[in-house]
């Protein structure tokens, strides 16, 4: 089932939103708010989740709240790598949520934690043992970053590559399992702890993955899952089966839904971090994912919506 609906990824994080082209948050603002509108105006009850933030950052929620997001969604996500990216250690998990509940009044949620086997196993292990000490029942929700590694052929959604050096490879070995599904010492660890902490696994279009993973946290016993169906593949040839096929390989699972990246072809600039030219387009991908995917129980009339664009996002309704 589809336990709540979140709003982007990683929004301040210049790889997945470009902040030069919304100095003050100003077009992220408008699309948070139209997106928190249409999902409320399609089911009642849904949780709406503004997205993780990376770096945790207390400013951003002022800015959020000066733009009227926070009247618009239920909880606050937010996303942590002390140990591989943060600029701050692993013992400072509660300090950084408490810095940010003293700035709303909503929930945290924790949709991204995670450590590297980069440099070896072992520090995965301890530091996957180590956030469970520090934040099971402190956050209401917590998602580790992830159940597989990433390819070696594949590219990691940032922007960063290798002018970042190691920072970009670690990407590459965030999983609880190898690429090629073999497991790695975490995983005893996590599964003591998989009914308090789920999981963040994306799945590429398509991706080769999906019934094997489902069959892994079945195994696993996890619980709560954090995925995505991406705007910008709503576009692609045979989109609507592929989104059926993954939400039914994880109807075993609550999900957490996350709606993210803009269609070249409808953005400010022809890149999956643009603002989007329109954000009713976007609002109205969300709304109508929400429709197809979650139980109907409170479920309100859906409104009609005007799209100023010329390409209206794909009505997945």
């Amino acid at each position: 089932m589809i336990e709540a609906a979140k709003i982007w990824n990683e929004p301040n994080n210049k790889s997945h939103w470009d902040i030069q082209l919304d100095p003050g948050w100003i077009k992220f603002g408008e699309l948070a708010v139209a997106a928190g509108k249409a999902i409320r105006d399609v089911h009642a009850t849904l949780p709406r989740i503004l997205g993780g933030m990376s770096p945790i950052d207390p400013s951003f929620m002022r800015t959020m709240r000066s733009r009227g997001v926070l009247d618009h969604v239920d909880a606050i996500g937010v996303h942590g790598f002390p140990l591989d990216w943060n600029l701050w250690q692993i013992d400072e998990w509660p300090s950084k949520l408490a810095g940010i509940e003293a700035e709303v009044g909503l929930p945290i949620w924790v949709t991204e934690v995670g450590v590297s086997s980069f440099g070896a196993e072992e520090v995965q292990a301890w530091g996957l043992e180590r956030t469970a000490e520090l934040l099971i029942g402190r956050a209401p929700r917590i998602h580790w970053y992830s159940l597989y590694d990433l390819p070696s052929t594949w590219e990691a959604t940032t922007r960063h590559k290798e002018a970042e050096g190691s920072s970009y490879y670690r990407h590459f070995h965030m999983g609880l399992l190898r690429a090629d599904g073999s497991p790695k010492q975490a995983v005893s660890s996590y599964e003591r702890h998989a009914a308090s902490i789920g999981l963040c696994q994306w799945f590429h279009f398509e991706d080769h993955r999906l019934n094997d993973a489902a069959n892994w946290m079945r195994r696993l016993g996890v619980r709560h899952l954090r995925t995505g169906i991406s705007w910008a593949d709503s576009f692609r040839p045979n989109a609507l089966d592929w989104f059926d096929r993954q939400m039914d390989a994880l109807a075993d699972f609550d999900v957490t839904l996350t709606f993210c990246f803009t269609p070249e072809h409808r953005g400010v600039i022809p890149h999956h971090t643009s603002p989007p030219l329109d954000p009713n387009e976007f609002a109205d991908f969300c709304a109508g994912a929400v429709e197809r995917y979650c139980a109907k129980t409170g479920v309100v009339h859906r409104p009609s919506r005007q799209s100023s664009g010329s390409h209206a996002a794909i009505d997945i309704a």
